[in-house]
């Protein structure tokens, strides 16, 4: 279907109002849902989440691409959920206790809805015991912190600690990001991941779903 093509170009482009009318004209010819996400939305974003890694597109085009996809998710996962489809995996994102920055976060969890996962965003300045609670109650495959202050890192390794006392921790894997945040410390506290970018932490959650 031509449209399709057109579909992911829109996306790429950040063109919300087009990606959401192609979306809906793909699913009024009765186009897979599926289909839409795998071969259309999933591409343009990992084509986006390239373009960012190489310098061609910054924060904003990043922002911009990842609203026009969600345009096309609102109205695809509520045909997903009813037939019972499951997603790539499920996540649990925010930002640690003491911090209220998001746009890192927010970015992280574009990408990933995008790369075909769910997503459970707690917002930010979330206490352990909150993420903890989330964990028993959405059982994710993954809970991604992030923190943008060097003052809020400890709360990544109070999350994990709480975690651990709940007896949750072998139950996900962690996956940890934000400007201070290095491979050292993810290593030093116990996570399974860290990325320095939204497309690389979609690259490892895929990595570690198999």
């Amino acid at each position: 279907m031509e449209n399709l093509k057109m579909l992911s170009e829109a996306i790429i482009n950040g063109d919300a109002k087009k990606a959401r009318e192609l979306t809906q004209q793909a699913l009024n010819h009765r186009v897979d849902p599926q289909q839409i996400v795998k071969e259309y939305l999933i591409p343009a974003m990992d084509e986006v989440g390239r373009r960012f890694e190489c310098n061609e597109y910054f924060v904003p085009e990043l922002l911009i691409a990842a609203r026009a996809m969600k345009g096309s998710l609102e109205l695809i996962n509520p045909i997903l959920a009813s037939r019972g489809d499951k997603p790539a995996g499920r996540v649990i994102i925010g930002t640690v206790k003491g911090d209220l920055h998001d746009i890192g976060k927010n970015l992280v969890a574009s990408m990933l809805e995008g790369a075909g996962f769910e997503v459970i965003d707690l917002g930010v300045d979330v206490a352990p015991e909150v993420f903890v609670s989330s964990v028993k109650e959405r059982e994710p495959n993954f809970v991604a912190l992030s923190a943008l202050l060097t003052t809020t890192m400890p709360s990544m390794k109070q999350t994990i600690d709480a975690l651990q006392e709940s007896g949750l921790r072998e139950k996900v894997k962690i996956l940890v990001g934000g400007a201070p945040v290095s491979q050292r410390y993810a290593d030093e506290i116990g996570a399974d991941g860290y990325s320095d970018s939204a497309s690389g932490a979609v690259g490892i959650a895929r990595r570690l779903i198999l």
